[in-house]
């Protein structure tokens, strides 16, 4: 994370509260995985949600579930009618977003597909209102131009992870993570079909969309 634990917990305690449900998986995540920190956590849940209830979104899509935290954050905003596609890779973390989602009341608006995301994502048609990037990041280009071409006139993208702990501006770190994000980051700060705005909410989220053609 970018911000201090202290300025992340006083954000989390000036937002919208956590949800019992959301509290309880996020306990879980923390119990069961290494890999915890890969959960969203409740202030950029609730940004998620908001998105959803600004942009009107009905169907969205996720890449990268992980435990489900987020998923739920974004079905829990939903209007009636509304769906979410989220697609994980990995089976175990796949199993526990699974129980959550059949434990909430939102169980019959997320469809989770299990399997590489690539795959997955070439084979849904669009469009999507809102689409949210978190999964490996060698292919975030490649994910971005999967879903660009199956954005709604007025959808939104959503990229996890764009400053990458700081690492995105330490001349020493060329991993190929590391190179990934700041590829991602120039390729859509240089795409002409889109504007982007990159906010430092957690470890970096940049919202994408369409670019005007409008005047002006």
């Amino acid at each position: 994370m970018i911000i201090t634990s202290e300025i992340d917990a006083y954000c989390a305690e000036h937002s919208a509260p956590e949800g019992p449900q959301l509290a309880a998986l996020a306990g879980e995540t923390r119990d069961r995985s290494f890999s915890f920190n890969m959960m969203v956590g409740p202030v950029e849940g609730r940004f998620l949600a908001l998105m959803v209830e600004l942009t009107g979104a009905r169907r969205v899509l996720e890449i990268g579930t992980f435990t489900g935290y987020s998923a739920l954050s974004m079905a829990a905003a939903l209007p009636d009618g509304g769906s979410i596609v989220t697609c994980e890779l990995s089976p175990e973390h796949a199993a526990v977003a699974r129980r959550a989602f059949l434990a909430s009341p939102y169980a019959d608006r997320i469809d989770l597909r299990l399997g590489p995301a690539l795959e997955t994502v070439a084979g849904l048609p669009g469009p999507f209102d809102l689409v949210f990037v978190d999964a490996d990041k060698v292919n975030y280009i490649h994910y971005y131009e999967l879903v660009v071409p199956k954005l709604s006139g007025r959808g939104v993208i959503l990229a996890d992870n764009v400053l990458w702990g700081g690492k995105v501006l330490d001349p020493q770190d060329d991993s190929a993570d590391t190179r990934a994000v700041r590829a991602f980051n120039d390729h859509v700060r240089d795409d002409p079909r889109v504007t982007c705005l990159m906010l430092t909410i957690r470890d970096g989220i940049s919202v994408i969309r369409p670019a005007c053609r409008g005047p002006g």
